[in-house]
């Protein structure tokens, strides 16, 4: 049996022994609505009581399967670090109700001269479990029980459905319900950029509109951001991680069904936000997942073209445990390419045509090779960590390197995995990687001047990678780094293509997040020749 070391039960013995019992037991804490996503229940209950006074001294919630060690842990901070207003102390008697646990007490504490009895019950102890189970059964769950697995059965099906894949946030379809006091729905897919997937569904145009808004306007502001999300009109459905526990090293949008849980849930102004839907809100969800759910299926092909089409499609959907005169209701879904529009002009998405055509940027430098929300990054990878490096990505030589300096000069694009296989796959469609460049940059708008990062691929395509405002000291110095270390190698560098944008390496990817390895050369401005580059609005530094 294990037992305190001396030097513990010497601290123990040290605190004020109080003429009290001490009331102690370990219950199940479970609810006869524990939801069905957690079948096992909610733990066991530690609780330790100061019978005399009548005030819990400690309390914990420990797993199941935990050994009887958390009762003493327990015990050892209500003794020592006791709930308020007790005072540290040691009891001179304990009283349980469960015969091992008297045992294994007596055993541990048996030089703390504390008496471990026994009682078939323990009156105040029994009166905290009967008000916690009381607790437990009045939550609310977060879906009603009856329409709980058919929204997560639509729910799923939007997952594999992933309309993200195809449709944008500002892409927004209209679902026109007339009923329940909501007449049309207007839903929004976030997903595209791999940080969070699922859908938003706003009460009203105006809601969505000032949101976005607000987003644009206070973008650098997380308090004003916080605020601007609660003033939200909607409901919604998102999809995490089942697993807390398991390592964030990828896009979630990679994960299988059976790795990801729904989530729904209200926004509005006035009542915050919950991840509880009532009766009537989860009819709503459930009709606007099912028509959307059909709609993605009747239109995927021309909700995948470049321009968003003007669509409409009528749907009847029945609804899960409705008598026979309400339970089918008609649903209107529809693209709304006008509000899309409107949209992306305000973030500022949208080109005039006749400004691109008669733009002065050099016509052959592209930017659409990158992820605009990829993390970026001027470094160095030590001449070891480059051979390992080598051995375990896709690699892609360039020739002998000599090891002069503390490594090979790298630019470290971090994306989502999708999206960094899609970044490989375009590099090696243009024959790899040739070059890697800064070259100056204009912003004849606003006069700023920019060092533009830009690829070349061996068929002498341009991309660009990066937009750095030439004055920036942070940019000067990593600029001032790469050029010597460049230097050192004899004009030879890299491009590390790595996943994890959303996971815990986000900004600092390990070995194991990198995917892909071009050696290239790097070239100054003068060896690529074209000039200082005029930019366009699209290309402009955020």
């Amino acid at each position: 049996m294990t037992s305190f070391n001396r030097s513990t039960s010497r601290r123990l013995k040290k605190l004020t022994q109080i003429p009290s019992v001490w009331e102690g037991d370990r219950r199940p804490l479970s609810s006869s609505q524990t939801q069905p996503r957690d079948p096992e229940g909610k733990g066991d209950c530690i609780l330790w009581v100061d019978g005399s006074q009548g005030i819990v001294r400690g309390m914990d919630v420990v797993a199941t399967e935990t050994g009887p060690e958390a009762v003493v842990r327990t015990l050892m901070r209500a003794m020592e670090h006791p709930h308020s207003p007790a005072k540290p102390a040691r009891p001179q008697r304990i009283v349980v109700r469960d015969r091992e646990i008297q045992f294994y007490l007596r055993g541990v504490l048996q030089d703390l001269d504390i008496a471990i009895d026994y009682a078939p019950e323990l009156p105040l102890i029994d009166e905290l479990f009967r008000s916690f189970g009381e607790i437990l059964d009045s939550q609310i769950p977060d879906l009603p029980p009856q329409y709980a697995q058919a929204l997560q059965e639509k729910a799923f099906a939007i997952w594999q459905a992933s309309p993200w894949q195809f449709l944008e946030e500002q892409q927004i379809l209209s679902i026109e319900i007339n009923r329940w006091d909501v007449g049309k729905l207007y839903a929004s897919v976030m997903g595209m950029l791999g940080m969070e997937y699922g859908i938003l569904f706003y009460r009203s145009e105006d809601s969505l509109k000032q949101f976005r808004a607000a987003v644009l306007q206070d973008e650098e502001s997380q308090g004003r951001l916080e605020e601007a999300f609660l003033k939200q009109d909607c409901l919604f459905l998102t999809f995490e991680r089942n697993d807390e526990d398991e390592e964030d090293d990828g896009d979630l949008g990679d994960l299988p069904l059976s790795e990801v849980d729904p989530t729904f849930g209200n926004i509005h102004p006035l009542e915050g936000l919950r991840s509880v839907l009532y009766d009537e809100e989860a009819l709503v969800v459930f009709v606007a997942l099912e028509s959307l759910n059909r709609f993605i299926r009747d239109h995927r092909r021309q909700l995948y073209a470049d321009s968003f089409p003007s669509l409409s499609h009528r749907y009847r959907i029945t609804l899960p445990h409705a008598d026979e005169a309400t339970k089918t209701v008609s649903v209107t879904v529809s693209t709304m390419p006008e509000l899309t529009a409107e949209l992306e002009e305000m973030a500022g998405l949208d080109i005039d045509d006749e400004m691109a055509d008669s733009s002065m940027m050099f016509h052959s430098l592209r930017d659409d090779l990158i992820p605009e929300d990829s993390f970026l990054s001027l470094g160095v990878v030590s001449w070891e960590m480059l051979e390992y490096l080598r051995q375990g990505v896709t690699y892609h030589p360039v020739g002998e390197i000599a090891k002069v300096g503390d490594g090979l000069p790298v630019i470290l694009i971090q994306t989502s995995r999708p999206r960094a296989k899609t970044v490989i796959e375009n590099l090696e469609a243009a024959g790899g990687l040739k070059a890697i460049c800064f070259n100056p940059g204009a912003d004849p708008f606003d006069g700023n001047q920019y060092d533009l990062g830009l690829l070349q691929t061996q068929n002498d395509e341009l991309f660009l990678f990066g937009e750095f405002l030439d004055d920036d000291p942070i940019h000067v110095e990593a600029r001032r780094k790469w050029n010597q270390r460049c230097k050192n190698t004899k004009g030879y560098c890299g491009l590390i293509i790595a996943k994890g944008l959303t996971g815990a390496a986000r900004g600092n990817p390990q070995l194991r997040d990198m995917m892909a390895l071009f050696e290239a050369r790097s070239l100054s401005p003068k060896d690529l020749g074209i000039g200082t580059l005029q930019l366009v609005p699209e290309l402009q530094f955020e």
